[in-house]
């Protein structure tokens, strides 16, 4: 299932790609730890565990950088107990310090977990597009409220 959604946030975009990669749990509603495990100069490759927490529930997850192409892209790849999750973010200068970031996640479902994305999928993309959407606006609100400056 693949979901996408975009923000523009009023802040120059390297300081919008810098916090958006380097402090996922500071503006991310659901990760509540991102620890690195392995850092590679490149990016790519970098390796990383992350705990989420939604609805009282918490689920541990690892994840590789596949892409890095700074002030550019981002791409991730996170394999957690019942499904993995591809997730891109794009980053646009509009101009006038404006920058508009793209999320594409595509969730591919493990196990058990197939079935219930088979009966439900076309009610979960919904939901995962409005948890998306709430993620970035979580984003804009840190970095507009200077987050981002507060953290070079």
């Amino acid at each position: 299932m693949e979901s996408g959604v975009s923000v523009e946030i009023n802040r120059p975009l390297s300081e919008v790609f810098r916090y958006t990669n380097e402090n996922v749990s500071d503006w991310s509603l659901t990760v509540v730890e991102n620890e690195v495990i392995e850092e590679t100069p490149e990016k790519v490759g970098s390796r990383f565990r992350l705990l989420t927490q939604d609805g009282g529930r918490q689920m541990e997850m690892t994840g590789e950088v596949t892409r890095y192409e700074e002030n550019r892209l981002s791409e991730v790849y996170m394999v957690g107990q019942g499904f993995e999750i591809s997730a891109l973010y794009e980053f646009e200068d509009l101009g006038g310090g404006v920058t508009r970031v793209t999320e594409t996640a595509t969730v591919i479902p493990k196990g058990v977990v197939k079935i219930f994305f088979f009966l439900f999928g076309w009610l979960m993309k919904k939901s995962s597009c409005d948890a998306l959407q709430n993620e970035l606006d979580s984003l804009k609100e840190k970095l507009e409220s200077g987050a981002g400056a507060m953290n070079p």
